[in-house]
């Protein structure tokens, strides 16, 4: 699942060598093109050319249904990491993919870019998080396991949704009513990725609503999360629908003091 993502996936995806980088990198780009998706390779370990060589797809490149780009010719200005060169970089090449027919953007990060800037890498990552709740974006970021540290990995593991051997969440921004779409599970493993979501109701001017519907399970510290984050939108107002085990664990943390709290049967 995690080299043939949903539009709106956010994947964590770590390698402990050369050969997985590689086949990992050849079965996203090949999945993308099966999905009649753009797809868009960032590159760091390689140069582009070099990726060109051993990748293949020459023809779907050629088409412009692929495309190979260097990190540091996407992530950097003057050597520095630059956020909001990224975000908007990628807000306006998924607008091109769905003006020329694509249903969206499959995009693979080899995240080793990273390593010369690794609290800003956090927070891109985070901020990548509200563009994949638009449901035109897939990401799948690839760490190679003998550059990053332990904690690290874990680190970058936590602000992704979804990761090899921890709790799976699959989420979506919605209009009408405004909110978000969330399912899967939420634990430690994948809350801070939980709380990056959340913060994009923070601007809504009024009450949002979150099916949560499709959420299987939900630890207290998630819970807590909600509380806050309904706490901070006040008078705004914050109603989540959800399953009755979900309805009673935030009965338990009161958080349906600040939530309006619908179960469904």
């Amino acid at each position: 699942m995690v080299l043939d993502p949903d539009l709106g996936d956010h994947v964590c995806l770590p390698y402990g060598n050369e050969r997985e980088r590689l086949d990992a990198t050849r079965t996203l780009a090949a999945n993308g093109l099966r999905r009649r998706v753009k797809v868009m390779i960032i590159t760091h370990t390689d140069t582009p050319e070099a990726t060109r060589a051993w990748l293949g797809f020459t023809e779907a490149e050629a088409a412009g249904r692929l495309e190979i780009l260097a990190g540091g010719d996407t992530h950097f200005v003057d050597g520095r990491l630059d956020p909001a060169r990224v975000l908007g970089a990628l807000a306006a090449a998924g607008e091109q993919a769905r003006k020329q027919g694509y249903a969206g953007l499959y995009l693979l990060v080899d995240a080793s870019w990273g390593l010369r800037d690794a609290a800003g890498h956090a927070r891109l990552e985070a901020a990548t998080n509200a563009l994949c709740a638009e449901g035109w974006l897939a990401v799948v970021c690839q760490y190679d396991r003998t550059l990053f540290c332990g904690a690290d990995l874990d680190r970058a593991a936590c602000v992704h949704p979804i990761s090899p051997d921890q709790a799976m969440l699959r989420f979506a921004g919605t209009c009408r009513p405004a909110g978000l779409r969330i399912s899967g599970e939420i634990d430690l493993t994948n809350r801070d990725a939980f709380a990056s979501i959340l913060a994009t109701l923070e601007s809504e001017a009024a009450q949002v609503v979150i099916d949560a519907t499709g959420l299987d399970y939900m630890d207290a510290g998630a819970a807590q999360l909600l509380a806050a984050t309904a706490s901070a939108r006040g008078a705004r107002g914050t109603v989540i629908t959800c399953q009755e085990p979900i309805a009673r664990l935030l009965h338990l943390v009161r958080a349906d003091e600040v939530i309006t709290v619908r179960d469904h049967d």
